[in-house]
């Protein structure tokens, strides 16, 4: 299906200035922005929606010039999600740069299936929302994820016109 990709809420930063600003955090935290951890994030970056861990090692090894071990990989992308700077689609289990990576954990996304478009949107309020009703039961949160799952703008306008072509067929117009 050719759709366009949903718009996104937020605007990432161009890649060198996202990179920069990992770096800034990293130092602040005290931790490691190793140069494959930086490649990694740079690859994540290039990517235009989520990517799986196997098309990320791929992209690694055309920019690294050498073949990254899967475990390599994987740590890189465990270091960068437990920062914040990339989030995981658990529905696909693949990977995107966080909008924020200084407040990660407060978007959700919405999952096209037919196209396999993603969008995510920032939902403070949802979270104030659902951290009250959490501490009124007395319920602590481990980990939130919110992935809504659906049909994207262009896709409904395709499926909308695609219908339009088989009424018309079947009426004889077409």
């Amino acid at each position: 299906m050719d759709c366009e990709p949903m718009p996104e809420v937020h605007q990432p930063l161009p890649a060198a200035l996202a990179t920069d600003r990992i770096a800034r955090i990293c130092a602040e935290r005290g931790v490691k922005f190793t140069p494959l951890r930086r490649i990694a994030f740079e690859v994540l970056l290039e990517f235009n929606g989520p990517v799986g861990a196997y098309g990320l090692i791929r992209a690694l090894k055309r920019r690294h010039g050498k073949r990254v071990a899967p475990p390599t990989a994987y740590r890189a992308l465990e270091f960068l999600q437990e920062q914040g700077f990339v989030i995981r689609i658990e529905r696909r289990n693949a990977f995107l740069p966080s909008a924020d990576p200084e407040a990660p954990g407060s978007g959700a996304f919405f999952l096209c299936n037919r196209c396999g478009a993603t969008a995510e949107t920032e939902v403070s309020q949802l979270e104030a929302e659902l951290i009250r009703r959490s501490q009124a039961i007395g319920f602590q949160i481990g980990r939130r994820v919110v992935e809504l799952q659906g049909t994207c703008a262009d896709c409904l306008r395709t499926a909308m016109e695609d219908e339009g072509q088989d009424r018309a067929v079947k009426d004889g117009r077409g």
